[in-house]
């Protein structure tokens, strides 16, 4: 995980406004940053701010290589199959960082053919000042953020990791300027002009959620051919969290207790054990007093022999850290915020009270698995399956959005293996009816894909699906309404009547207020309230469904 950041188009050199800007995202990389223009022509500025998890000493960014001295890259993202690629191509690497592949799969395929055959998550830029190209793309399901300013009346281009970036550059734009999230599984390919302006030439779509990897695969066919599809999705899962081990930072797991990050932690302490990890794996959990989380992480913790870590805030803190947490998603959905208040206050206490900075997750899950407990209402297969795929499209803005902000913002790296190419492709491709939920149960293929395997016990393989606000919370009171608590006494008397989707809710008007301050008229950040769908409710929480069991 780091911060990129970049602008095409100008005159001169940085202005206080850019430095400004760069520096909005230092909390992505700490350790080191660098920001330049090319001295020989100044084809734009390009600037990083890193987070060394591997190759410490060559890794720094922009890059360039001795044999391409032409070529430029500034990217946020990891390559797991960076190895394979130089034994398949015989690639004459430079260095032991991963996002090298990125540039030598650049000069031997073009630009289109080399991010097909990228195994990892990234969002890079990459400039070729000898054809006077710039090249943006982002990895296909978003995991790593990208931004894009577009000023086709000035000819000038920007990004950046975080929006914050560039808020003050869009200020300074034309009116017809536009900024927003550059879109998961896209290249664009952009000219520079004479007098440094540039131009869009083309765009590209290059992934759609279920299609299968166009790389070599982590995991053979012949491996898996014979096995039946629980041992495959077994198998498949383990392997996503394997190639995700690339790191020469210490390793931990986030663990709510719930299905998800307790098969991802499980795997991972099975996996550093057979690696020999020269440390014992990390948990962390965290929750409001008498929390089901905690005492279901707790389990598992105990089961697996971790170092766990329990964490519990109140709302003292979700007074101190609210609008904060607002400012680092850069978005005023309802459920996306009350997720991430308890997921930013234990990034928070990571960063201030241990050496882990690689921390695994469990999120795609829900999306992949069909796990939201609305699935169960869904009127056939083909509609849940549609169902999987729109969410899938969209994690970007909703939980894929929440796990990166609340993490990055501590200078944490986020590793998620339900996302992982080969796995969504061999899960979405599954017998429809096979994934739906099974007399009540949500995931029930996956987790019967692990009922034998003695990685987890069965109270947490098969514990009941929480919302989230009733997880971390205490058992008697919902997050949301202590954060509904606390918002009347702020919300002003007078709210303005924004543009985009309309806040209804004393929450939901408080979250786009706050928003305001920090994006103001940039409502296309979120484009629509996260809801759960087929079913009539008037607020997101799973606890508001029928079948919600919970309470």
């Amino acid at each position: 995980m780091c911060g990129i950041w970049a602008t095409f188009g100008t005159e001169g050199g940085l202005s206080a406004t850019c430095l400004k800007c760069f520096s909005a995202i230092v909390h992505r990389g700490p350790d080191a940053w660098r920001i330049e223009q090319d001295a020989r022509e100044p084809l734009g500025t390009l600037g990083f701010q890193r987070l060394a998890i591997v190759d410490g000493l060559h890794g720094m960014q922009p890059m360039r290589l001795h044999r391409y001295p032409r070529i430029t890259l500034i990217c946020n993202g990891e390559i797991y199959n960076y190895k394979r690629l130089q034994d398949q191509y015989n690639f004459p690497y430079e260095t032991n960082c991963d996002v090298e592949a990125i540039i030598h799969c650049y000069e031997n395929f073009g630009i289109s053919d080399a991010v097909k055959k990228l195994d990892g998550v990234f969002a890079f830029c990459l400039v070729d000042g000898e054809k006077r190209k710039i090249f943006i793309s982002r990895d296909p399901y978003g995991v790593r953020p990208l931004f894009k300013l577009q000023d086709d009346e000035n000819g000038f281009m920007a990004i950046c990791s975080e929006a914050k970036g560039l808020i003050g550059l869009k200020q300074k734009a034309s009116e017809t300027s536009t900024l927003g999230q550059f879109p998961p599984g896209h290249l664009e390919e952009w000219d520079m002009l004479e007098g440094g302006k540039v131009k869009l030439n083309k765009t590209e779509q290059y992934f759609t959620p279920g299609t299968a990897p166009r790389f070599l695969p982590f995991v053979s066919e012949e491996e898996i051919s014979e096995l039946s599809v629980y041992e495959k999705t077994a198998y498949l899962l383990e392997a996503a969290c394997k190639k995700r081990l690339m790191s020469d930072r210490r390793i931990g797991c986030l663990l709510s207790g719930g299905l998800d990050s307790s098969l991802i932690t499980a795997l991972v302490v099975k996996l550093a054990k057979i690696h020999k990890l020269p440390y014992k794996i990390q948990t962390f959990a965290i929750g409001m007093g008498d929390s089901p989380d905690l005492i279901a992480a707790r389990t598992v913790a105990e089961y697996l022999g971790t170092e766990h870590h329990e964490v519990k805030f109140d709302e003292n803190d979700v007074k101190q850290e609210l609008d904060n947490v607002i400012y680092h998603l850069e978005s005023y959905d309802i459920t996306t915020t009350r997720a991430s208040l308890p997921m930013y206050l234990l990034a928070k206490y990571i960063k201030e009270n241990t050496d882990t900075t690689v921390v695994f997750s469990g999120e795609g899950a829900d999306e992949v698995a069909q796990g939201y407990i609305y699935f169960r209402d869904a009127p056939d297969t083909k509609a849940a399956h549609d169902e999987s795929i729109r969410l899938l499209s969209d994690i970007y803005l909703y939980d894929g959005l929440r796990a990166d902000r609340t993490t990055s913002a501590f200078s944490l790296e986020l590793r998620v293996p339900f996302l992982d190419i080969q796995f969504t492709n061999h899960y979405l491709n599954i017998e429809p009816s096979l994934r739906q939920p099974q007399n009540g149960v949500e995931k029930h293929l996956l987790r019967n894909s692990f009922a034998k395997s003695g990685l987890l016990p069965d109270t947490i393989l098969f514990r009941h699906k929480e919302a989230f606000s009733d997880g971390v919370a205490s058992v008697k009171k919902s997050l949301f309404t202590t954060i509904d608590e606390i918002i009347r006494e702020r919300l002003p008397n007078e709210i303005p009547c924004y543009p985009g989707v309309q806040p209804n809710t004393p929450e939901s008007k408080y979250y786009r207020y706050i928003f305001e301050k920090s994006f103001s008229g940039q409502h296309n950040f979120t484009p629509y309230y996260w809801m759960p769908k087929w079913v009539q409710v008037s607020d997101p929480s799973a606890r508001f469904i029928k079948h919600y069991a919970a309470l």
